[in-house]
Protein backbone atom coordinates (compact mmCIF):
# COMPACT_ATOMS: atom_id res chain seq x y z
CA UNK A 1 0.00 0.00 0.00
CA UNK A 2 1.42 3.37 -1.02
CA UNK A 3 1.34 6.06 1.66
CA UNK A 4 2.38 9.69 1.60
CA UNK A 5 3.71 11.99 4.30
CA UNK A 6 1.73 15.18 4.82
CA UNK A 7 4.37 17.20 2.94
CA UNK A 8 4.26 14.79 -0.01
CA UNK A 9 0.46 14.91 -0.11
CA UNK A 10 0.60 18.72 -0.02
CA UNK A 11 3.04 18.82 -2.94
CA UNK A 12 0.83 16.50 -5.00
CA UNK A 13 -2.28 18.56 -4.26
CA UNK A 14 -0.53 21.89 -4.83
CA UNK A 15 -1.26 23.25 -1.35
CA UNK A 16 0.71 23.82 1.85
CA UNK A 17 1.36 21.16 4.48
CA UNK A 18 -0.70 23.25 6.92
CA UNK A 19 -3.69 23.05 4.57
CA UNK A 20 -3.44 19.26 4.42
CA UNK A 21 -3.14 19.09 8.22
CA UNK A 22 -6.30 21.22 8.55
CA UNK A 23 -8.14 18.91 6.14
CA UNK A 24 -7.03 15.89 8.18
CA UNK A 25 -8.00 17.56 11.47
CA UNK A 26 -11.41 18.47 10.02
CA UNK A 27 -11.99 14.89 8.86
CA UNK A 28 -12.02 15.80 5.15
CA UNK A 29 -8.96 13.64 4.42
CA UNK A 30 -8.18 10.40 6.25
CA UNK A 31 -4.71 9.93 7.74
CA UNK A 32 -3.12 7.50 10.16
CA UNK A 33 -0.05 7.80 12.31
CA UNK A 34 3.07 5.73 11.55
CA UNK A 35 5.28 4.07 14.17
CA UNK A 36 6.97 7.44 14.82
CA UNK A 37 3.71 9.32 15.27
CA UNK A 38 3.86 11.07 11.90
CA UNK A 39 0.66 11.34 9.91
CA UNK A 40 0.46 9.45 6.63
CA UNK A 41 -2.21 9.45 3.95
CA UNK A 42 -3.12 6.28 2.09
CA UNK A 43 -2.50 6.66 -1.66
CA UNK A 44 -5.99 5.50 -2.63
CA UNK A 45 -7.56 7.94 -0.15
CA UNK A 46 -5.40 10.77 -1.48
CA UNK A 47 -6.37 9.94 -5.07
CA UNK A 48 -10.08 9.94 -4.18
CA UNK A 49 -9.71 13.25 -2.35
CA UNK A 50 -7.80 14.80 -5.27
CA UNK A 51 -10.45 13.65 -7.72
CA UNK A 52 -13.19 15.21 -5.57
CA UNK A 53 -11.28 18.51 -5.53
CA UNK A 54 -11.02 18.75 -9.32
CA UNK A 55 -12.62 21.92 -10.52
CA UNK A 56 -15.54 21.37 -12.85
CA UNK A 57 -16.09 23.49 -15.89
CA UNK A 58 -18.41 26.43 -15.57
CA UNK A 59 -18.77 26.62 -19.33
CA UNK A 60 -20.55 24.42 -21.81
CA UNK A 61 -20.13 20.72 -22.30
CA UNK A 62 -16.78 19.46 -23.56
CA UNK A 63 -14.98 16.19 -24.05
CA UNK A 64 -11.73 17.77 -22.83
CA UNK A 65 -11.08 16.84 -19.21
CA UNK A 66 -7.70 18.46 -18.63
CA UNK A 67 -8.21 22.01 -17.42
CA UNK A 68 -5.45 24.05 -15.86
CA UNK A 69 -6.49 27.41 -14.37
CA UNK A 70 -3.62 29.81 -13.99
CA UNK A 71 -2.14 33.18 -14.74
CA UNK A 72 -0.64 34.27 -18.05
CA UNK A 73 3.08 34.82 -17.49
CA UNK A 74 4.23 35.57 -21.03
CA UNK A 75 2.76 36.42 -24.42
CA UNK A 76 4.99 36.62 -27.50
CA UNK A 77 3.26 37.88 -30.63
CA UNK A 78 4.44 38.19 -34.21
CA UNK A 79 2.44 39.17 -37.28
CA UNK A 80 0.56 35.86 -37.49
CA UNK A 81 1.09 33.73 -34.34
CA UNK A 82 1.22 34.12 -30.57
CA UNK A 83 2.94 31.98 -27.93
CA UNK A 84 1.14 32.12 -24.59
CA UNK A 85 2.60 30.76 -21.35
CA UNK A 86 0.39 30.04 -18.34
CA UNK A 87 1.59 29.19 -14.82
CA UNK A 88 -1.01 26.84 -13.36
CA UNK A 89 0.17 25.92 -9.88
CA UNK A 90 3.50 24.15 -10.32
CA UNK A 91 2.80 23.55 -14.00
CA UNK A 92 3.89 25.55 -17.04
CA UNK A 93 1.55 25.31 -20.02
CA UNK A 94 2.56 26.81 -23.37
CA UNK A 95 0.09 27.31 -26.21
CA UNK A 96 0.62 28.39 -29.81
CA UNK A 97 -2.34 30.13 -31.39
CA UNK A 98 -3.12 32.73 -33.98
CA UNK A 99 -2.34 36.31 -33.01
CA UNK A 100 -5.95 37.15 -33.79
CA UNK A 101 -7.19 34.60 -31.22
CA UNK A 102 -4.79 35.93 -28.55
CA UNK A 103 -5.90 39.50 -29.28
CA UNK A 104 -9.61 38.60 -29.22
CA UNK A 105 -9.17 36.83 -25.86
CA UNK A 106 -7.28 39.80 -24.47
CA UNK A 107 -4.38 37.60 -23.42
CA UNK A 108 -1.70 39.57 -21.61
CA UNK A 109 0.66 39.04 -18.68
CA UNK A 110 -1.37 38.91 -15.46
CA UNK A 111 -4.66 37.74 -17.00
CA UNK A 112 -6.31 34.66 -15.47
CA UNK A 113 -6.84 31.96 -18.10
CA UNK A 114 -7.75 28.28 -18.34
CA UNK A 115 -5.69 25.95 -20.54
CA UNK A 116 -8.00 23.23 -21.85
CA UNK A 117 -6.07 20.27 -23.19
CA UNK A 118 -7.31 17.34 -25.22
CA UNK A 119 -4.61 15.05 -26.46
CA UNK A 120 -4.39 11.60 -27.92
CA UNK A 121 -0.69 11.45 -27.10
CA UNK A 122 0.04 11.69 -23.39
CA UNK A 123 3.37 10.53 -22.01
CA UNK A 124 3.26 9.18 -18.45
CA UNK A 125 6.50 8.96 -16.47
CA UNK A 126 7.32 7.60 -13.04
CA UNK A 127 9.88 9.85 -11.28
CA UNK A 128 13.18 8.06 -10.64
CA UNK A 129 12.52 5.19 -13.05
CA UNK A 130 14.76 5.28 -16.09
CA UNK A 131 13.63 2.01 -17.65
CA UNK A 132 10.35 1.78 -19.53
CA UNK A 133 8.13 -1.10 -18.45
CA UNK A 134 8.54 -4.05 -20.76
CA UNK A 135 11.98 -3.01 -22.00
CA UNK A 136 15.11 -4.93 -21.11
Amino acid sequence: MTTFRISEAAALLGVSSDTVRRWVDAGRLAAERDENGHRQVNGADLAAFARAQVETSDGGRSSARNRFRGIVTEVIRDAVMAQVEIAAGPFRVVSLMSRQAADELGLAVGVVAVAVIKSTNVVVEIPGHERVAGSQ
